[in-house]
């Protein structure tokens, strides 16, 4: 079984829809997970502000963030091998190094941002 872990820096949730911005790197992010759930990955995720002591208890994560700080974050950790550091990969790399098929071309763009991003208030929406 291959079992990701995901080592987020400090948020207030993994979503990304925290406050008053949006990540759109955290929410694509979640909607890959959700489609490498699907084909079967066992997928978890840590985050530094909420379970600081799981990098602590992890030897390999205790070990990269002493040498290299919160830069390190996230890191993105495959069976105990470390896949990505200091940044999240696209669906089409978590496919690749997960020798998963490439059905992802078919996969739409859900999460990016919509117009509607332009500065919607109580006045309405730019057009």
């Amino acid at each position: 079984m291959k079992n990701l872990h995901i080592y987020d820096p400090a948020l207030c949730c993994s979503s990304g829809v925290c406050g008053p911005s949006v990540d759109p790197a955290l929410v694509q992010l979640s909607s890959d997970l959700e489609a490498l759930k699907a084909k079967g990955i066992a997928v978890e995720r840590h985050n530094l502000a909420q379970q600081a002591a799981d990098f602590a208890a992890n030897p390999l994560v205790a070990g990269i963030l002493k040498a290299h700080g919160q830069d390190a974050l996230p890191l993105v950790v495959l069976n105990d091998r470390v896949i990505a550091s200091g940044f999240y990969p696209s669906r089409a790399q978590f496919f690749k190094v997960l020798e998963l098929s490439a059905d992802i071309e078919a996969q739409p763009q859900e999460n990016e941002p919509e117009e509607a991003s332009c500065g919607c208030g109580p006045e309405g929406c730019c057009s």
